[in-house]
């Protein structure tokens, strides 16, 4: 692991997963509450090809966070940049993106179009003007915000927490290899109130609810059309109100992209089906 600068004086992490430096680098960008372990399963399917590299968004994994930070999804742009501009100085970058990890790879791309060769999406998320007007909404009561915010952060234990999540959808979709590692990675050593030993998400819940309570207006759709890196955008089935939804029409928005459907997947679907995911990656045999 090292570390890159990147705005608000913010140190990225970032993770060399598998395959050589000589080989052609691949960025793996991670979704929301996520980190840049939980892709290990589909580094490793792509060892042989790419030099596969992750990096973890500020807040999230072993990256730092500004003090009373208030959620601006460019700063995610500022960190993929960042960690693009280290990796691959002279360009040839191929960019996997989950959900927000996606978003902040557009927003990247969109900068400095030189550092990328292609990018690989998943779901990511960019919501066109017009839609549900939420203004009178209480953010914290939608689904998705409320459910982070019931996340539960401490366990007496790693095990404990891999026993939890294994056992509740969606995280029991997860392969166990990557929700191990969600776990082994994204939880940190503390002491309770207590005194005891206990285990504590790195990505606290109030941010991941902060970061989706801002993904509507995230400034990501504005910046589709000047985006012209060769683009494959995956979907998973169709759901009304969940990212699925716009996935197409994120796609249709871009000046060289592909949409595909993968209508057995959910939003979870590269934890859940990594080998699909890397052959995507991977591109033309």
């Amino acid at each position: 692991m090292f570390h890159v600068p990147s705005s608000d004086d913010v140190s990225i992490a970032v993770h060399e997963l598998a395959g050589t430096p000589g080989l052609p680098p691949l960025l793996l960008s991670h979704a929301t509450g996520f980190h840049a372990h939980c892709y290990v399963p589909i580094a490793n399917l792509l060892g042989d090809r790419f030099h596969c590299l992750a990096l973890d968004y500020r807040g999230h994994g072993e990256s730092t966070q500004m003090p009373g930070w208030k959620v601006d999804w460019s700063r995610f742009g500022d960190d993929a940049l960042a960690v693009a501009h280290t990796v691959a100085p002279d360009g040839g970058l191929v960019g996997f993106g989950h959900s927000m990890g996606g978003s902040a790879l557009l927003m990247a791309a969109r900068r400095e179009p030189s550092l990328f060769t292609r990018l690989v999406l998943f779901e990511p998320i960019a919501h066109q003007p017009g839609g549900s007007d939420l203004s009178n909404t209480d953010m914290r009561t939608i689904p998705i915000v409320a459910g982070a915010l019931r996340r539960r952060s401490r366990f007496p234990s790693y095990d404990d927490a891999y026993e939890n999540f294994r056992s509740k959808p969606p995280m029991s979709l997860m392969t166990d290899e990557a929700l191990r590692n969600y776990v082994d990675f994204g939880f940190r050593d503390v002491v309770d109130e207590f005194g005891e030993p206990a285990v504590e998400l790195r990505c606290s819940p109030e941010l991941e609810a902060g970061i989706f309570m801002k993904g509507r207006d995230n400034g990501v759709w504005p910046l589709l059309a000047e985006v012209d890196t060769p683009t494959v955008v995956l979907g998973g089935h169709v759901e009304e109100m969940q990212p699925s939804s716009g996935t197409e029409v994120i796609a249709s928005q871009l000046s060289n992209a592909e949409y595909v459907l993968l209508d057995h997947q959910t939003h979870f679907g590269p934890f859940s089906h990594p080998d699909e995911i890397a052959a995507f990656v991977a591109g033309p045999a």
